[in-house]
């Protein structure tokens, strides 16, 4: 067992419970799945994700990964290694069978609604790994469905082999190199308009989905997402971050985030999900020198264009540095975003 897992397993408390790897396979060059037996595990809804704590050398953290199945007393996950992450892929690569971790009980945030008349699934590279339940589920309902699914190549599919024998002709393929483009506009028209939209994918496919169902004049209620990773509009790199109220100044390293660096140094940020959809961790700008590479969903495109608020959890400043200011509270805390965030002193 690699000393790593053992010490990610072995820091368990009340909230955790311990996981020990039972099989490992690729599903794509560079998606693996990893299948973890775990006690008094019970079936988990589509759109579940599953926590695991992570080492990542001088800290331990924890991510997020979306349950692909359950199975019995087992449980499967599936990690895209990302070289330019901030070290929890090339964690969970390196882990081998027979390795313990220190998971989470399972949580939904990305609920399947069933009832609808019509369902267009939408997956992104490993977004589909959310997908496949949703997918499996709704099959087996008889519910009227299609699923999109775009990768950068065809051999980056994961689990088509599966979706094919599941759906047939409901499933459309395109791959990055292929010679038919991805056409959000066309495949939103072909959805019925009662019909819900289901989408995980990264950032810059979310926002595409986000302004066609806007300009088809869908209604806001029926499109469901959720997002992974954090891809940004520019290439990850250090960046300084200064609260002149606190007398803080702290540099975020190119691969750890705005929230990592300020904890790191003492500065306690409020958040909750870490994938910049809650908006719990959004701070106020006062200067930035340098272009704020927003990659959260929780504020709008138009607050992103003012450069007011950031997620800390997941945007960056693309060279340069960034100042915030809390404001006092009066009982000794510094409050962000109207109360939405919060930064305290810690000794």
């Amino acid at each position: 067992m690699s000393a790593s897992a053992k010490a990610a397993g072995a820091a368990l408390n009340a909230h955790w419970t311990e996981a020990r790897v039972a099989a490992i396979r690729d599903v794509t060059p560079t998606i693996r799945e990893f299948t973890l037996a775990m006690d008094n595990i019970r079936a988990c809804p589509p759109g579940s994700h599953l926590r695991v704590r992570v080492d990542l050398g001088d800290r331990q953290d924890h991510r997020s990964y979306s349950v692909v199945e359950t199975d019995g007393a087992v449980l499967r996950i599936a990690v895209k290694l990302q070289p330019e992450s901030r070290g929890g892929s090339a964690f969970m690569w390196g882990l081998t069978v027979g390795d313990t971790l220190a998971v989470d009980a399972p949580r939904c945030d990305f609920p399947l609604t069933y009832g609808a008349p019509h369902y267009l699934l939408l997956a992104g590279g490993v977004g589909i790994t959310p997908m496949v339940a949703m997918a499996r589920q709704l099959a087996a309902r008889g519910a009227a469905l299609r699923m999109v699914y775009a990768a950068r190549s065809s051999e980056e599919f994961a689990y088509r082999r599966e979706l094919e024998d599941l759906l047939g002709e409901r499933l459309t393929l395109y791959p990055s190199d292929g010679e038919t483009a991805l056409d959000l506009a066309a495949e939103i028209d072909r959805l019925p308009p009662d019909g819900e939209l289901y989408m995980c994918g990264p950032l810059g496919l979310m926002e595409a989905v986000r302004q066609a169902w806007e300009a088809a004049g869908r209604p806001r209620a029926k499109l469901r997402y959720e997002t992974f990773g954090s891809s940004g509009s520019h290439r990850a790199e250090a960046f300084t971050v200064k609260v002149p109220r606190l007398g803080a100044e702290v540099v975020v390293r190119e691969n750890e985030s705005m929230l990592d660096a300020l904890e790191a140094a003492g500065v306690e940020v409020v958040f909750e999900c870490r994938r910049g959809e809650c908006g719990l961790c959004a701070v106020d700008i006062v200067e930035a020198e340098g272009v704020v590479d927003h990659r959260d969903v929780f504020l709008s495109a138009r607050q992103h264009r003012e450069n007011r608020q950031m997620c800390a959890c997941v945007s960056r400043v693309a060279g340069g540095c960034v100042t915030i200011d809390p404001a006092w509270r009066g009982d000794g805390a510094f409050a962000f975003g109207g109360g939405e965030a919060a930064l305290r002193e810690t000794a």
